[in-house]
C-alpha cells in the first residue's frame, strides 16, 4: 500500500450555471494521513466527488493508484434497506447461505468469489467501530445518525481500500464511536485524504492540505501545527500590508512635495526672469526647460507611487480572506421561572422496543436555561427532540408547551426544498420580512451574489447548514426555545466560533445535542442530562468531566 496515491493535474470544474469551482488545479496526495481544510463552500467535498468519480471534471484529470474507497458527507438517514444490504454483502451472505443448504449452482460461487469469509470480517469490521451488536438483517432507520456514519465507514473498509476518501466522518458520531474511528485511522497505512472540521480528528493527520483561492498547499505536521504556521504567516502577512501602506504614504508625499517645490521655482524663475529683462525667446526656453524638468521629477515619482501600490496590493493578497458569518439571533425575552415545555411519563416506541425505560421519562424546561442533552448513537436523543418539538407524539404520557415557537434544526437537514434557491426558502420562512431585509440576512450568513439563487441541493454541507440556521433561526415569529441537533456537522470553524457566539448572546432557552466537547464547554451550558440505557438524568457536568475530554 506504500505506493497509493492520488494525482490531480489541471483538474477544472463548474456548476451547470458556468460558475467555476476549479480552474487548471494541480496536487498530488502521497501516501499516509491527509486532512484537507478549507471554509464552507471552497469545493472540498466537490473535490473529493472528482477524485470517486461521482462528478466528471469540465478539464484535466485524476488518477488514483489503487482499490478506492469513499465515505461521502451525505448518507441516508432513513430507509428499508437492511446492514447487509448497506454493506454490499447481502448476496454474498445469501449465497453462503444457499450452498450451506445444500444448493451448489455455480452462479452462488461466482458471487461469492474470494469472500468465505466475508460474514468473520464483517463482524471484525463492525466491533471495531462499536457496531458490534447490529444485527445484518437489522433496517437502516432504525440506526441513528452516527451509528449510520459508522455503517457507512465499514463498508469501504470492507472493500480492503489502498485509498480512503472520507468527509466528514465523525459527524453525529459519539465520543466512544469518535475513540474507535481514531484507533481505526491511526492503523491505517494506506493513503488518507480526510475532510473535517473536527479539530480533534484533524490533529491526528500526518499533514494538512488547505484548499485557498484555486490552489492547495500543504503543511507538515497535524493541525495544530498548520494553525501556528497560517497564524505566523498571516502576522507576517498584516506586518507586509502595514509596512506596504506606510510607503505609498510616503512616496505619495514626497511626490506632493516635489510638485509644490516644482512650482515655487516656477514662480520664482518667471519672477526673476521678468525683473532680468531678459528677451521673451530666451525666458520661454528657461520656462520649457523648468517644466521638463518638473515633469520628469513628477513622472519619476508617480513611478515610485505606482510601485509601493503594487506592492500593497501584493501584500493584501497574502492576507487569508477569512469570511465570516455575522450571526445574531433573535431577540427573546425569556422570564426566569416561565415553564416552556413539560413532559411526565413520556414513552415512544420504535417497534417492540421501548425507547424510555420503567414508567417513561420526565422532563421540564423552564426559564432561558441552556441544556446539553448527551448520550450514546442511538440512544434516542434525536427522537426526544421530536418529542419536545410536536413532531412526534408519544405514544404513553404527556407533554405541554407554551405559548411561543419552537425552532428545530434537525441533524439531517431536511426541512429545506432542494429545488428552491436559498432565497425562495428564506421567504417561505419568513413570508412578512421584505425582501431587501432577507437579502441582508443571507449576506451575513455568506450567502452573496449568485449564491443565492443557487437551488439548496447543489450546496455543499456546510453552506446547507447555514441556510438551514437562517431559515429556523429567522423564522416567524422568533423562537422562544431553540432544539439544536448537531448543529456543529458540516461548519467550518470560523462558522462555529460565530455559532457559539450567537448562543452566548441568545437569550431563549435551548436545548443542543453534541458530540462536540469544545462547542459545548464555549456556549456556557448550565444544565447537562445525559440519555442512556433508556434513563433521562441530570449528570450535572459533562462526560468524561473526571478523565478528559478522551480525544
Amino acid at each position: 500500500m506504500s505506493d497509493a496515491f492520488i494525482i490531480c493535474s489541471n483538474l477544472s470544474f463548474s456548476w451547470p450555471d458556468d460558475s467555476p469551482v476549479f480552474q487548471d488545479l494541480s496536487f498530488t496526495v502521497a501516501g499516509g494521513r491527509t486532512g484537507l481544510v478549507a471554509p464552507n463552500g471552497a469545493g472540498k467535498s466537490t473535490l473529493l466527488k472528482l477524485i470517486a468519480g461521482e462528478y466528471r471534471p469540465s478539464g484535466g484529470t485524476t488518477s488514483v493508484n489503487g482499490v478506492l474507497g469513499y465515505l461521502p458527507q451525505n448518507l441516508p438517514l432513513a430507509g428499508e434497506l437492511t446492514v447487509a444490504e448497506v454493506l454490499g454483502i447481502a448476496a454474498v451472505i445469501r449465497a453462503l447461505g444457499a450452498i450451506e443448504s445444500g444448493d451448489v449452482s455455480e452462479e452462488h460461487f461466482a458471487t461469492i468469489g474470494n469472500d468465505w469469509d466475508i460474514e468473520e470480517r464483517t463482524r471484525g469490521e463492525l466491533d471495531r467501530l462499536g457496531l458490534g451488536d447490529v444485527a445484518l438483517t437489522r433496517s437502516l432507520h432504525t440506526l441513528s445518525g452516527g451509528q449510520v456514519v459508522s455503517l457507512g465507514l465499514a463498508a469501504q473498509l470492507l472493500k480492503r481500500p489502498d485509498v480512503l476518501l472520507l468527509d466528514e466522518p465523525t459527524n453525529n458520531l459519539d465520543l466512544d464511536a469518535r475513540r474507535k474511528l481514531h484507533s481505526v485511522l491511526e492503523d491505517w497505512n494506506g493513503c488518507l485524504l480526510l475532510v473535517s472540521h473536527d479539530r480533534a480528528l484533524l490533529d491526528r493527520m500526518d499533514r494538512i492540505a488547505e484548499l485557498d483561492r484555486g490552489e492547495v498547499r500543504s503543511y507538515g505536521g497535524n493541525f495544530t501545527a498548520y494553525s501556528e504556521a497560517v497564524r505566523a504567516a498571516r502576522e507576517a502577512a498584516e506586518r507586509g500590508v502595514r509596512n506596504a501602506e506606510q510607503e505609498v504614504k510616503r512616496e505619495k508625499r514626497e511626490m506632493q512635495q516635489a510638485r509644490e517645490r516644482a512650482e515655487r521655482r516656477a514662480g520664482n524663475a518667471a519672477r526673476n526672469l521678468k525683473n532680468a529683462g531678459l528677451p521673451k525667446i530666451f525666458a520661454g526656453t528657461m520656462k520649457r526647460g523648468a517644466q521638463e524638468s518638473a515633469g520628469k521629477s513628477n513622472e519619476m515619482h508617480a513611478a515610485r507611487v505606482s510601485e509601493a501600490t503594487t506592492r500593497l496590493d501584493e501584500a493584501g493578497r497574502a492576507l487569508r480572506d477569512e469570511q465570516k458569518v455575522a450571526l445574531e439571533l433573535p431577540g427573546t425575552n425569556m422570564p426566569a421561572g416561565r415553564t416552556v415545555f413539560l413532559g411526565e411519563r413520556m414513552q415512544v416506541r420504535h417497534g417492540e422496543r421501548a425507547l424510555f425505560a420503567g414508567d417513561g421519562a420526565d422532563l421540564a424546561i423552564r426559564g432561558p436555561e441552556r441544556i446539553a442533552l448527551t448520550g450514546p448513537n442511538g440512544a434516542g436523543k434525536s427522537t426526544l427532540l421530536r418529542v419536545i418539538n410536536g413532531e412526534l407524539e408519544p405514544e404513553g404520557g404527556t407533554t405541554w408547551r407554551a405559548d411561543g415557537r419552537v425552532a428545530h434544526l434537525s441533524q439531517r437537514l431536511d426541512l429545506l426544498d432542494v429545488d428552491r434557491t436559498v432565497a425562495e426558502n428564506l421567504a417561505a420562512f419568513a413570508p412578512g420580512m421584505a425582501e431587501a431585509q432577507r437579502m441582508h440576512l443571507l449576506a451575513r450568513f455568506l450567502f452573496r451574489g449568485s449564491r443565492i439563487h443557487l437551488p439548496v441541493g447543489v450546496l455543499s454541507g456546510g453552506e446547507r447548514m447555514r441556510a438551514t440556521l437562517a431559515c429556523v433561526l429567522f423564522a416567524e415569529p422568533g423562537p422562544q426555545l431553540l432544539l439544536l441537533d448537531e448543529p456543529t456537522n458540516n461548519l467550518d470553524l470560523v462558522s462555529v466560533g460565530q455559532l457559539e457566539s450567537a448562543l452566548g448572546a441568545y437569550e431563549g432557552a435551548f436545548v443542543v445535542v453534541s458530540h462536540d466537547q469544545r462547542f459545548l464547554a464555549e456556549i456556557k451550558v448550565d444544565r447537562w442530562l445525559q440519555l442512556s440505557e433508556g434513563r433521562l438524568l441530570e449528570t450535572g457536568a459533562p462526560p468524561d468531566a473526571g478523565r478528559g475530554s478522551g480525544f
